[in-house]
């Protein structure tokens, strides 16, 4: 099947472009709203000293007596909310009463916040170790789990995140294949890792992970015409391993600059591509 794309002339100047969210971002009345919940975790083992809030939204259609598919959020309330850039409970109740994901559950995690009271965000995120991978699958998920019944595969457990949130879900599914298999990772912050953007050189050396992944960049992320701390050049590079490698992947490039805008109004599709049927041919997503 062929799918014809408009053509559309590139802005002279890109630095304020800004998407239009599609109606897969927006409430409708047809569509029955899901059942949102807070969690509160204190004192994580993982990050002692912290606090912080999960929020845990379930689409009407999710069977209750059937192990549910699980998709995590970083930045929890900030890809929730209904008014904001992401609103990813709006989108998971559009897309699964239309039937084009599977139902399930959504899991969004904020950063935790130390006793000072400052975020402890980007210890959690940019750090290129497996402690926030185990933090989800030991603690978080468990506690979902008390309430809701959740699937144990990898498969049927994917992770969102921009920015370092996009690091971590990165990060989280490459040290932890045997609990996360799919990733949406929107401009990933992978040039401030400690050390340095890792994932180019492992791509290329270590044997390929049962993960399907979509990046999106920004043409005008930060330092994008720069030698080095190029935000944009390093999401390239990891999207051109990982192409190299032999994954399950897409790289969506857009106009703008470090904003959560072009990847909150991708989510819908980039959920479809994410969550299609093994088997399934990748569609051209839109730009």
């Amino acid at each position: 099947m062929t799918t014809d794309v408009p053509y559309r002339s590139l802005p002279v100047d890109q630095g304020d472009v800004r998407y239009l969210p599609g109606p897969d971002s927006s409430r409708r009345d047809d569509v029955p709203a899901g059942a949102t919940t807070r969690l509160e975790l204190q004192g994580a083992s993982s990050f002692p000293g912290t606090r912080r809030s999960i929020w845990v939204h379930v689409p009407q259609a999710v069977d209750p007596d059937a192990p549910a598919r699980v998709m995590v959020f970083n930045d929890g309330w900030w890809y929730l909310d209904p008014d904001g850039d992401v609103r990813g409970g709006v989108v998971l109740d559009n897309l699964v009463h239309e039937g084009a994901i599977p139902p399930l559950i959504g899991v969004f995690v904020d950063p935790g916040i130390r006793e000072d009271g400052e975020k402890n965000r980007n210890r959690e995120y940019d750090a290129f170790d497996a402690r926030y991978a185990d933090f989800l699958a030991e603690e978080v998920l468990p506690a979902v789990g008390e309430h809701h019944l959740l699937s144990e595969r990898a498969a049927d457990r994917g992770i969102c995140g921009g920015s370092s949130g996009g690091n971590a879900a990165f990060t989280a599914a490459w040290s932890r294949p045997d609990r996360f298999g799919r990733v949406i990772a929107f401009n990933a912050s992978f040039a401030q890792m400690p050390g340095g953007n890792p994932y180019p050189a492992l791509l290329a050396s270590e044997p390929p992970r049962p993960l399907r992944i979509l990046l999106q960049a920004a043409h005008r992320d930060l330092g994008w015409n720069e030698r080095t701390g190029n935000w944009f050049a390093e999401n390239l590079r990891v999207a051109a391993a990982l192409a190299e490698a032999g994954y399950d992947m897409r790289l969506v490039v857009g106009d703008g600059g470090h904003s959560a805008n072009h990847g909150g109004v991708l989510l819908p599709d980039a959920l479809r591509w994410l969550w299609r049927p093994a088997g399934q041919p990748s569609k051209v997503l839109p730009h």
